[in-house]
């Protein structure tokens, strides 16, 4: 009996000394792509990425987030040097909706004299609207409108992507928190670029006046026919962001515990 009651004033003691606390938060930072127009270069035409979240810690270690993340994609064969013969382009904008699991590598909160700091590791899921569109004629144009590669139907604006990534947190004093995080979003779509297999028009030889502006879109250069490789479907596209976040603490319930004698 002793022993039971012993069990109980100890999980007793530790749920009282878990922090079950709420986080309100910005973020800033770089956004980019990696796809048919952009392979494996990292970094290469980043651009700003901004976001705001909401963050709900269980204890020290777990954590859920929901976020909110507004950027846009770019990619260009004249820059990444993919297929200077293609000479593609595209850029897009990006509103992402997630929702990750966070785990602590230590134990952390904000608000710690002692544990103010852990790197941390985190996945979930998220949707998201994306529209690509391209220079052409001298004009920035929608892209999914003019079926480049010649679909039936067009693809959708709406993905699905797998967020994973790693990061920093440090507790900045009792109720402000500051985070720096790296993360790649596997995506369900080949098409963020609007490129993903075959040419559909036999333009090898045609003068730039001689064409339509789906046409010219499809292939700006005019040296491909029906059939001959566009893009690589085998592969769906990624996206990536980098940011820094400041968040803000709220505690549940107007009376908290004191703690600092232990954390």
């Amino acid at each position: 009996m002793k022993k039971v009651s012993l069990l109980i004033l100890l999980l007793a003691g530790l749920a009282a000394g878990a922090q079950n606390y709420g986080e309100i938060g910005i973020s800033a930072g770089g956004i980019y792509y990696i796809g048919d127009l952009n392979p494996q270069k990292h970094f290469l035409l980043t651009k700003p990425a901004f976001g705001a979240f909401l963050r709900h810690n269980f204890n020290e270690r777990l954590a859920v987030k929901g976020a909110i993340t507004y950027g846009t994609l770019k990619g260009d064969d004249a820059v990444s040097e993919t297929n200077l013969h293609r000479n593609l382009n595209f850029e897009s904008p990006l509103t992402e909706i997630s929702g990750t699991f966070e785990f602590n590598f230590f134990n952390y909160f904000i608000g710690s004299q002692r544990y103010y700091f852990t790197p941390y590791m985190y996945t979930g899921a998220s949707v998201f609207l994306f529209n690509p569109k391209g220079v052409v004629n001298g004009g920035l144009t929608e892209l999914r409108p003019l079926t480049t590669e010649g679909q039936t139907t067009q693809y959708s604006r709406i993905g699905f992507a797998i967020p994973f990534g790693i990061g920093l947190k440090y507790s900045l004093g009792d109720f402000l928190g500051f985070s720096l995080d790296w993360s790649m979003h596997k995506t369900f779509t080949d098409y963020l670029d609007d490129v993903s297999t075959v040419y559909y028009l036999d333009l090898k030889g045609s003068e730039p006046g001689e064409v339509s502006q789906a046409a010219l879109a499809s292939d700006p250069t005019l040296l491909h026919n029906n059939g001959m490789q566009r893009g690589d479907s085998t592969y769906d596209d990624w996206f990536s962001v980098v940011s820094a976040s400041v968040s803000f603490r709220i505690n549940y319930f107007k009376k908290t515990r004191c703690l600092n004698i232990f954390y």
